[in-house]
């Protein structure tokens, strides 16, 4: 997510005409909790959270994702939700560079990262 109050992530099934978890197929539900707890952990560990948020809203965007925030009792939201707290923050360039640099070391090459 293109806001730098809070290291935010989207991950995005490779699914076709897909809005929510339970249209995937099993094994695609499996895969994607999979993938999610992969995300989490690193994000986590990455950014040292004190909490992840993950979610699964779509109500403006209708294609399945879902939300991975990484959360901190010292940040200007906590402990409510992120949406609507503070205007979003773009990153630098530089900035992205660096937070993908970052997951790719840990996740490897079968995350796709786009901007």
């Amino acid at each position: 997510m293109k806001d730098s109050n809070y290291p935010w992530f989207i991950l995005v099934p490779d699914r076709d005409d897909i809005t929510e978890i339970h249209q995937l197929k099993e094994t695609d539900q499996q895969q994607l909790i999979s993938e999610s707890s992969v995300l989490s952990r690193i994000i986590g560990k990455q950014f040292n959270a004190d909490k992840i948020n993950i979610a699964a809203l779509g109500n403006l965007v209708p294609q399945l994702h879902i939300h991975h925030i990484v959360r901190y009792k010292n940040d200007a939201a906590w402990p409510a939700p992120v949406w609507g707290k503070l205007p979003a923050k773009s990153y630098t360039e530089e900035e992205t560079n660096q937070v993908i640099t970052r997951l790719k070391s840990s996740l490897g090459e079968d995350f796709k990262y786009l901007l």
